[in-house]
């Protein structure tokens, strides 16, 4: 077992500043995806800080007419609350797509968005991960990637974002506060919290050291039609092969962001103004530039059967 250390804090500028002054101290709330990597000794932390007592789990309405979700607001309560069904119904479909419900009853939303980027080697101690280790390499190309990324790949990692939930949030144009241990607060664009591989990807978000998510922001309802149409080898417990997010008004235009082809969830707006032609040129756009593997190039098509299943289901 490997030793560490423990606190509980009380407010979010404490937890910051306590991650700013131990070297390898992780945050720890629900703990469903950093426990298992614990256990299997992926990951170390030398000193582990509870934020579960600061008071992040309220849903809140905004000045701007969307919603504030506290960092700690967990998946299941976030799924049923009557606001988010209602306005944001694509975010409780993703949530009620992920995990299984003993795990969405403890998994929270800041944590949810946290999930490591990864894949089986990933899991594999034994097989090079530049996630793991930066400069290993990585086992997963020219190995097994079947369920891998398709689309914003490199040549340092070609792993997947797991996350239902975070794909619902790209599309909703969510914002992601922080505060961090200086007191300072900001909001990141979910656009651009998630990183893409580039030779660096053991660095997955736009976090600084020592950064707390402390709320993510909806803004005011979008309208129209909302779907997620979720791909997978099994009913329920698994991820993505594929996944769409949209919202269809009823011009035929809208929004569509993919899960489960790419490091991050997957939007291109460019694309979402041929919406109304239908899903070909669509998933043309969103899908240029794939680099996909003899293994994976079944998820081009996918994405766009996928794509036209919802378009049918927005029509009828």
């Amino acid at each position: 077992m490997k030793p560490f250390t423990y606190e509980r804090v009380s407010s979010p500028v404490e937890a910051a500043a306590a991650a700013a002054r131990t070297q390898g101290a992780k945050f720890i709330a629900g703990g469903t995806n950093l426990l298992d990597l614990m256990k299997l000794e992926i990951e170390a932390p030398t000193h582990l800080i509870d934020v579960n007592g600061l008071g992040l789990d309220t849903i809140e309405k905004t000045r701007e007419g969307g919603l504030r979700i506290g960092a700690l607001v967990r998946n299941t309560d976030l799924a049923a609350d009557k606001r988010v069904r209602k306005d944001y119904a694509v975010l409780s479909r993703a949530l009620l797509a992920g995990a299984s419900g003993q795990l969405r009853n403890k998994a929270t939303t800041a944590g949810n968005l946290l999930q490591r980027t990864r894949c089986p080697y990933f899991y594999d101690t034994n097989q090079p991960c530049n996630k793991r280790k930066p400069g290993s390499g990585c086992a997963a190309i020219g190995g097994y990637s079947r369920q891998l990324g398709v689309i914003g790949v490199s040549d340092a990692c070609i792993a997947t974002h797991p996350s239902d939930m975070a794909v619902a949030m790209r599309l909703l144009d969510a914002s992601v506060e922080t505060v961090k241990p200086d007191g300072s607060a900001r909001a990141i664009p979910i656009a651009d919290f998630h990183r893409l591989p580039g030779d660096t990807p053991h660095i997955e978000t736009a976090l600084e050291p020592g950064e707390l998510i402390t709320a993510v922001t909806l803004p005011k309802p979008l309208g129209g039609k909302h779907f997620y149409h979720k791909v997978r080898d099994r009913a329920s417990y698994a991820f993505a092969l594929v996944s769409v997010a949209a919202v269809v008004q009823r011009d035929g235009s809208g929004r569509v962001a993919l899960g489960g082809v790419a490091h991050k969830p997957w939007r291109v707006e460019a694309a979402e103004g041929s919406l109304p032609k239908g899903a070909k040129p669509v998933a043309a756009q969103l899908l240029a530039g794939a680099r996909p593997t003899h293994d994976n190039a079944f998820k081009l098509p996918l994405a766009e059967r996928t794509l036209a299943a919802v378009l049918a289901e927005a029509r009828a």
